[in-house]
């Protein structure tokens, strides 16, 4: 069965970057401008996978974090933060947030597919 993965990035170019190297490697991707249409997306289906930017408007990455570890459906799901920031204490706040993994962009599709294959099996 494919693996529904969601990608939240404000950047269309990033986006564009994570959902064709997914699909290029069998996943389903649907995609998310901010942490608020994620949440939106997410009502609307199952997904085995959520790989989200950290710096948005709207509603930011550890705020979606909390938002969905909050929530039921999706309580369990992995989570990546995909971002350019490489802090510690950003790394922290993503981890007590909830978050599953932390890359940082920009991202070598190669080391996105094992990380996503490692955490989603």
């Amino acid at each position: 069965m494919t693996k529904r993965i969601l990608a939240v990035d404000d950047s269309k170019t990033m986006r564009d970057m994570v959902s064709f190297t997914l699909k290029k490697a069998g996943f389903d991707v649907a995609e998310a401008e901010d942490g608020k249409a994620a949440l939106n997306v997410l009502t609307g289906g199952k997904f085995d996978l959520i790989i989200t930017d950290l710096n948005m408007p709207n509603m930011d990455g550890i705020s979606l974090i909390k938002s969905v570890r909050a929530g039921s459906q999706h309580r369990t799901v992995p989570i990546l933060i995909l971002t350019t920031e490489s802090d510690g204490a950003k790394k922290a706040d993503g981890k007590a947030a909830g978050a599953t993994g932390w890359l940082v962009k920009p991202f070598n599709p190669d080391q996105l597919i094992a990380t996503v294959n490692r955490v989603c099996p």
